[in-house]
């Protein structure tokens, strides 16, 4: 019995030794890691054997090494100089041009997006996290259909964990009409055991090597506003004309290299029919999804709007609004590469900035570099504003959130509480001239586990666009004062606390 006992205890050993060397260079995220094993060391060895096993994909680092003479014009100011300077080599391809519209929230966004592909004529390229089979998701796919029939060529991604539920029924579909599919990191055994930690959390879409699409917003009814355990869903999207849409569509094209076609050959040989059949009397029950020309589809878009008050004025005013001229550094966020790009874009927007920053996030468990940049901003004399919602999805990251509400406070951060529903933008706005808007939040999963994209853009316009959405944001949250945050209960702070530990795994 003791020869067991003392093995176990020099197997442990080892065990925790090895993790230590492994995670040398992230001394907090080993500590985690030894605290699971110590607390559940089954469970915490399964996980940590999970999680940390590399992958063997050969996967391109999406930087451009070569762009010492691209810089903004002389009327931008120096931060954004610097800012622009300082992110040149992580950026897909250099400073470009183009033209960019904030979209606010799901009815903007899925309008823009079905008139843009309604128009496609050659190509169009989808990568999407969340890709459902609801009302708005199965109106993109027939619409997708229906361009594809028409001699359009799509090319459709989705991550294989987020959209796993998404039916095998409306891929057969989807590839019957000309549609090539491919899932990324899917869960297949016993490939998945090392890829399930990693998951693409892009949200792209590129038309006609014209325009394109991305942001926060994935394709769901929630979006929307529609499913009634979350209701009213903030969010912000970006629609982008010009050079930009290059670098978009190099991304796309370096993921759709590293995902895995749909296992759906043995379904082809059916005929369209019968699965047409099939998915149009199971996708929806009775219902019916309106055809590509059909009227029906603007009454569908206005009932969504006028069952949620989502629309703001009329909701068709959404085409009407102009384009802004803008300066944009696309970067890509790649699990695979060690340097966390986006952690390190953040990281200098936060110290270049000279006046304000305003930073809207759903998840907000940065590391001690970024909370530092944060106080040391206010310190310097910036106003700094941060926007997160009153109520998160279920899990520890709210817990854990409210853990640096105390520090920033004491600082001199402004913490905005959303109430109105559920807060999903990621927004930042560093002085008044320089916007980010991409899929990456402030946390470890984005920064080091994620394929995200994010559109760095320079361009006083846009800034006060998002700036006036973030104002009318505020009227809709609850001021954290800190005397308030201080009269929580020793339950909540534990449970906080014990979030907080769970912080780099995040």
């Amino acid at each position: 019995m003791w020869v067991m006992f003392i093995g176990l205890y020099v197997l442990n050993t080892i065990f925790m030794l090895i993790v230590a060397v492994r995670e040398a260079r992230r001394p907090a995220l080993a500590l985690n890691y030894l605290a699971v094993r110590l607390v559940l060391p089954v469970i915490g060895s399964i996980l940590y054997l999970i999680s940390s096993r590399p992958v063997h994909i050969r996967s391109e680092r999406l930087t451009c090494p070569n762009n010492e003479s691209d810089t903004l014009p002389d009327s931008f100011s120096r931060s954004a100089m610097v800012i622009a300077h300082g992110l040149r080599h992580f950026t897909v391809n250099g400073l470009r041009t183009g033209q960019v519209q904030v979209l606010t929230n799901g009815s903007e966004t899925y309008e823009e997006l079905t008139e843009s592909l309604k128009n496609a004529q050659k190509a169009i390229d989808l990568e999407y996290y969340i890709y459902r089979n609801d009302r708005i998701g199965s109106r993109i796919t027939e619409l997708l259909i229906e361009r594809a029939k028409a001699g359009v060529q799509i090319r459709f991604i989705r991550d294989g964990w987020a959209s796993r539920r998404f039916p095998r029924s409306q891929i057969v579909r989807m590839m019957n009409a000309g549609i090539e599919c491919r899932i990324i990191f899917p869960l297949r055994f016993p490939r998945f055991l090392s890829t399930l930690n990693y998951r693409d959390h892009c949200k792209i879409v590129v038309i006609d090597g014209r325009e394109a699409f991305t942001g926060g917003i994935n394709v769901g009814d929630e979006y929307l506003g529609l499913d009634p355990k979350i209701g009213f869903w903030r969010d912000t999207h970006l629609r982008i004309v010009g050079e930009v849409e290059a670098d978009l569509q190099a991304i796309f094209n370096a993921h759709w290299k590293i995902a895995s076609p749909e296992r759906t050959s043995t379904w082809i040989s059916k005929k369209s029919e019968v699965t047409e059949n099939l998915t149009s009397d199971t996708r929806q029950g009775s219902h019916k999804i309106p055809t590509l020309d059909s009227p029906a589809l603007s009454v569908l878009m206005a009932e969504w709007g006028s069952d949620l008050g989502t629309m703001v004025a009329d909701n068709r005013a959404s085409r009407t609004k102009m384009l802004r001229e803008a300066y944009v550094q696309t970067l890509e966020g790649n699990p695979l590469i060690p340097t966390p790009v986006i952690r390190q874009a953040y990281f200098s927007c936060i110290t270049q900035a000279a006046k304000t920053i305003d930073i809207t996030t759903p998840y907000f468990v940065p590391d001690a570099d970024i909370i530092m940049a944060i106080k040391m901003a206010v310190a310097r004399g910036v106003r700094v504003r941060l926007l997160v919602p009153h109520r998160v999805i279920p899990g520890v990251v709210g817990p854990a959130s409210r853990t640096y509400y105390g520090e920033l406070l004491e600082a001199g951060v402004r913490i905005y509480l959303y109430d109105k529903g559920m807060l999903h933008a990621k927004v930042m706005v560093i002085d008044e001239e320089v916007a980010e808007v991409g899929a990456a939040n402030y946390d470890m999963r984005s920064f080091r586990l994620d394929y995200e994209v994010c559109e760095f853009i320079y361009s006083v316009d846009v800034a006060r666009d998002l700036t006036e959405q973030f104002e009318s944001d505020l009227m809709d949250s609850i001021p954290l004062r800190i005397e308030d945050f201080q009269k929580r209960t020793i339950p909540q702070r534990i449970l906080e606390q014990g979030a907080r530990l769970l912080a780099p795994l995040l």
